[in-house]
């Protein structure tokens, strides 16, 4: 057990603080029906890693590359802030898949340009049992900053996302605050994706909240069904990667979606049962 803990303790508390931010901002994503914006963001930030590898020579953990992957993520979140104003005969997932296919396009590009990214997998399979602390203090500290943004403008960001139109009625500025939503998710995306790669990142921002929208409504309900499943399946599967040598981003993957499945069967035994009719003795 100590070996476990010394090995994997640092890999379960990154899961877990991304875990926990990446469920409330996904109970925010499955209310704006952007489900897939996590590989999009994913993409354009490794395509801005990329660009500076290319230009400037230097590894992904740079600072550099840091900042210009911000850098494309702040420019997407601007586009799919006035894209979902502006254009009206596609949905916003639509624009999201198509910008997706383009950045993918992109990304590619850049490597037959230049070959030799060895790194670009590390940028979307991550780097999750190889997590420092000082790589989970650097993780904490941006969480820190985006939860307590997120705090400040709870109302308004809640109430885009519950009703996009009936926010711009009310007098919001719905682009501007969409700009921030999207800003802060491609933040938080932009470390989480460096430390566990896109198909974790994406479980944890989809599954956790999905899972919390079968027992529950309200919103500390769900973050706290949300963050124990976060919990559950990431225990599991660091569990699985160090006794059975399974991958550990996809094996916590696989953890989240086998709970959800059972959480879907449990639901769905509960509805039956509530429909079937209590005879009297």
């Amino acid at each position: 057990m100590y070996d476990f803990i010394e090995m994997f303790g640092s890999p379960f508390v990154a899961c877990i603080l991304m875990g926990s931010i990446l469920s409330y901002l996904g109970i925010h994503v499955l209310k704006r029906e952007i489900i897939f914006i996590d590989i999009a963001v994913a993409q354009v930030a490794a395509v801005g890693a990329l660009a500076a590898h290319m230009i400037f020579h230097v590894e992904e953990n740079a600072v550099l590359s840091y900042l210009f992957s911000l850098a494309c993520v702040l420019a997407i979140a601007a586009f799919y802030a006035v894209a979902r104003w502006k254009v009206k005969s596609i949905s916003i997932e639509a624009v999201i898949g198509i910008s997706y296919a383009i950045t993918a396009a992109g990304a590619l590009f850049l490597i037959g340009v230049q070959p030799g990214h060895a790194h670009a997998d590390e940028i979307l399979a991550g780097t999750l049992l190889w997590v420092t602390w000082s790589g989970v203090l650097v993780a904490l500290g941006v969480f820190l900053l985006v939860a307590m943004a997120l705090y400040a403008f709870r109302e308004p960001l809640s109430t885009v996302s519950d009703n996009h139109n009936t926010a711009a009625e009310h007098g919001l500025n719905v682009v501007q605050w969409d700009f921030a939503f999207y800003a802060l998710l491609g933040i938080v995306i932009t470390i989480a994706v460096r430390l566990s790669g896109v198909v974790t990142v994406f479980a944890m921002l989809i599954i956790p909240a999905t899972t919390s929208a079968l027992f529950a409504t309200g919103i500390v309900s769900r973050l706290l069904i949300a963050w124990l499943t976060v919990v559950l399946a990431s225990l599991a599967g660091l569990l699985a990667s160090y006794y059975h040598d399974f991958s550990a981003g996809p094996a916590i993957a696989l953890a989240l979606g086998t709970l959800l499945a059972l959480a879907a069967l449990t639901t769905k035994r509960r509805k039956n049962n509530n429909r079937r009719p209590h005879h009297l003795p």
